[in-house]
């Protein structure tokens, strides 16, 4: 190997690295949803305009029936939060619900929250996987089936 070689692919590392480097510091793209009460059009255009301009945003949308914004894009969402509250000068929080297949037992006290949209529920782990349907053991299947007017042989037990 000569120096041109030897320095070729000093310069080749080096570049890569910067690559690198530059895809690292960039945010992954993330759905930010927090929950702001708006009472009118003002407020809503007020909200969306806090954050429509925000660097690293992609989208933003509001739901004023579920009180609700959405924030799609390469941004933090601790300063997404921190610039709607300063700019709109209105309490906000990270959205508390999902979907309630979201949650394994969806009307248990903890979880079941009165005031959440229809079909969300309150967020009671961090991090949630959605559960599969709640399925019954083969011995609750075979009593619910023995008094069932759709079995033949439920007369018969009767």
């Amino acid at each position: 190997m000569g120096f041109l070689d030897r320095f070729s692919n000093y310069i080749e590392s080096s570049w890569g690295d910067r690559r690198k480097l530059k895809k690292l510091k960039k945010k992954p793209l993330r759905t930010v949803e927090i929950r702001i009460k708006m009472d009118c059009e003002g407020c809503e255009r007020r909200v969306r305009k806090s954050v429509q301009h925000m660097r690293g945003v992609t989208q933003a949308l509001v739901d004023p029936k579920m009180q609700k914004l959405t924030v799609i894009g390469h941004v933090d969402p601790d300063k997404v939060l921190h610039r709607v509250r300063h700019r709109t000068g209105k309490r906000a929080d990270m959205w508390p619900f999902v979907p309630f297949d979201m949650v394994p037992h969806p009307y248990a006290p903890g979880v079941y929250d009165k005031k959440a949209p229809s079909g969300y529920v309150r967020n009671i782990y961090d991090n949630p996987q959605p559960s599969s349907l709640a399925r019954a053991s083969s011995e609750e299947v075979r009593y619910l089936t023995a008094f069932s007017d759709e079995n033949t042989n439920a007369c018969v037990v009767m």
